[in-house]
């Protein structure tokens, strides 16, 4: 998170005081990973990149009018297919489903009835704990992962494919904390491919044990990396995210909530918002 003066977003800066003088209208949980990021990321990569995308369109938000509330980050995600690393640090997807649900019953006592999940770490999967909340937690959850959001902006960007220490995060790295770079250590993020046909094809899967599946935890090649790249994504970001978080702060919580029921959409469209 950037080193400045107290921002009325970010939870953890503000006094009681300020919550009072305050009536948030929806707040915001980022979760990340403890994890290694090929040889030249830190192991705080997932953490940096998501608490600083949200913070940005928090502030983006703000200046719409919205009143978001910025949760202290959670540092650590599911990481079970990297303990062959040293040092990183799994918490398994239970507990992470746990910590939403105990955050929603504060919210409840708070009166903030939205929430938003900013995941920042491929392995968390949120989607099946949120859904179990539907209909017993009075507090309406979404998930946003980052990577998703700007899929059509990274596919434009980087030249080089890849899902974790990738050019992608380098580059937004390279922005958001250069100093904790060190690009010339970087492997090339190449990968072992599963022995199975079906798997190659991707219409069969099994978990990839990291530390068998790649050199050194990279998958997709960094060196092509730029601050420039990384503060382009960033922007883009901000804007995206920010008029979401705008959005949800504005839309009434009534009957047909999240729904716009004035219009119909086919099957699969704007309305379904995905699978269930």
């Amino acid at each position: 998170m950037a080193k400045s003066k107290k921002q009325p977003w970010r939870l953890q800066e503000l006094s009681l005081k300020d919550v009072r003088d305050t009536e948030f209208e929806a707040a915001i949980l980022p979760f990340g990973a403890t994890e290694p990021h090929n040889l030249h990321l830190p192991y705080g990569t997932d953490t940096y990149e998501i608490v600083s995308i949200c913070d940005r369109a928090c502030a983006w938000a703000w200046k719409k009018g919205a009143r978001v509330a910025l949760l202290p980050q959670i540092p650590f995600g599911a990481n079970q297919n990297t303990l062959g690393f040293p040092m990183t640090i799994n918490l398994d997807q239970a507990v992470l489903d746990e910590i939403v649900a105990a955050t929603c019953e504060s919210l409840e006592r708070h009166d903030v009835f939205k929430l938003v999940v900013a995941n920042g770490h491929g392995g968390n999967q949120f989607q099946p704990g949120i859904r179990s909340l539907h209909g017993r937690s009075p507090v309406f959850v979404c998930l946003v992962n980052f990577y998703q959001m700007m899929a059509d902006v990274g596919a434009k960007l980087f030249s080089e494919s890849g899902d974790h220490a990738d050019e992608m995060e380098t580059s937004l790295m390279l922005a958001l904390e250069p100093e904790l770079v060190e690009l010339k250590a970087a492997d090339d993020g190449a990968v072992y491919p599963s022995r199975f046909e079906a798997v190659r094809r991707k219409w069969a899967w099994h978990p990839r044990q990291w530390d068998l599946a790649t050199k050194n935890s990279g998958v997709g090649d960094p060196r092509k990396a730029t601050a420039e790249k990384g503060a382009k994504y960033l922007k883009t970001s901000e804007e995206r995210f920010g008029s979401f978080l705008v959005e949800l702060a504005e839309s009434e919580l009534d009957a047909d909530f999240p729904f716009d029921r004035r219009k119909a959409a086919p099957p699969g469209g704007e309305a379904g918002g995905g699978h269930a």
